[in-house]
């Protein structure tokens, strides 16, 4: 049975400009497109607090959705909201038109299985994430909502790689090339290490940025 996709609702915009997109906003709508699968370009206005309410549950570029616009649906993938600089209020958007058999690239999040099954976790070890997402490549019908990897048994020292997440069937790594890094078992005292560092790297770069003003000044 196909999983229902979540709804979003849109109307056509017959405005478009600066100007209009202001008037929509203070309507409490978001100006967005919808774009692709050799189709026209079609600007229309959903509802802002909607829009938010997805946005805010996470993953919303990695989620098909019906959009609703009048009496037609089409299925789409979100694929940028721009927010407000200061109140994080979703401004803008872009929805991409997509078939089932429509191939995309999506970020997925990774889940870490059995952490109380790892022997360097249990020996005081602490699990550095490299990687919370991964970029697949998959049908617009067959995007799973996140990849699970597991540290049953994973010393200190030891890394977990892209091969080490089993991959739902028709879906594989934008990155193909090399076995990245998605998470490493280290020692305390190296996690110490890492978290006193970052401090001095910071001040390193405060440092260059002043010397480099100083001198456009001249």
């Amino acid at each position: 049975m196909a999983k229902e996709r979540p709804v979003l609702k849109a109307e056509i915009r017959e405005q478009s400009g600066k100007g209009a997109s202001r008037a929509l906003r203070r309507e409490g709508k978001v100006p967005a497109i919808i774009y692709g699968n050799k189709k026209e370009e079609i600007s229309v206005a959903t509802d802002q607090k909607e829009l938010q309410k997805e946005y805010l549950r996470g993953n919303l570029t990695s989620r098909i959705y019906d959009l609703e616009v009048g009496k037609d649906k089409i299925s789409v993938l979100p694929r940028d909201v721009q927010l407000h600089p200061v109140s994080d209020v979703a401004i803008h958007a872009d929805f991409q038109r997509v078939e089932n058999d429509t191939k995309v690239h999506v970020l997925i999040p990774v889940h870490f299985l059995n952490r109380d099954k790892s022997i360097g976790l249990k020996r005081g070890g602490v699990l550095s994430i490299i990687r919370r997402e991964i970029e697949l490549i998959c049908r617009a019908d067959s995007i799973p909502e996140y990849l699970e990897i597991d540290l049953d048994g994973l010393k200190i020292g030891e890394s977990l790689h892209s091969h080490s997440i089993k991959y739902p069937e028709g879906t594989h790594p934008a990155i193909t090339d090399r076995d990245f890094t998605i998470a490493v078992i280290v020692g305390k005292t190296s996690q110490d290490e890492l978290e006193e560092a970052a401090p001095v790297e910071e001040a390193d770069a405060e440092g260059g940025e002043e010397e480099s003003s100083e001198d456009s000044d001249e």
